[in-house]
């Protein structure tokens, strides 16, 4: 299939003003002009790095998922091991180190399922989907010192329940299962 994501329509930035610049968060308001020449004076940009997910399953097929409290929500949800790629850091590389440090899973067979914009419109990364099958635990968590993640081995069966009854919230994470699914009734 051709790449039908390209730069065509592309706006020309006319300035750039940083609003706030935080380890978490950074945004900015351009100036820009579209290419009919016309101008749009406020355009607000969220800078992030990119972010990785991992779909584990253990040896006997279980799913390795996480709950954690999510303070934007105000709710406690389940969730796919997940974090941010550290600078110099390739995906797979990320994705390895996130499964390992928040559930202390590793090994298995690794591929690369997805990548996702968590919002073109308005922010600058991706999420980066990976399978990893046949994954064992070999360690502990060791977890961010804000972190407090509880880990679950769960059926198939109910992570598809928990997709299906809108369970799980979180789109970047939710996309890929759906995908990992829709593979298994072809």
């Amino acid at each position: 299939m051709e790449n039908t994501i390209n730069e065509d329509k592309k706006w020309k930035i006319l300035s750039t003003e940083y609003l706030i610049r935080r380890p978490w968060l950074t945004a900015r308001r351009d100036v820009a002009e579209l290419p009919d020449g016309r101008i749009n004076h406020e355009y607000y940009v969220l800078e992030y790095p990119d972010w990785v997910n991992i779909i584990a399953v253990t040896k006997d097929g279980k799913m390795v998922m996480e709950r954690q409290y999510r303070h934007g929500l105000g709710n406690t949800c389940y969730e796919l091991p997940c974090g941010v790629i550290e600078k110099g850091e390739k995906p797979l590389e990320a994705a390895r180190r996130e499964l390992l440090e928040e559930t202390g899973y590793a090994g298995g067979e690794w591929q690369e399922w997805m990548t996702l914009s968590p919002n073109p419109a308005t922010s600058t990364n991706l999420a980066h989907s990976f399978l990893a099958v046949g994954v064992e635990k070999v360690d502990g968590q060791h977890l961010d010192a804000t972190e407090d993640i509880d880990v679950y081995l769960l059926s198939q069966d109910y992570v598809r329940e928990l997709l299906e009854n809108n369970q799980i919230l979180q789109a970047l994470m939710a996309a890929p299962l759906w995908k990992y699914f829709y593979g298994k009734d072809l």
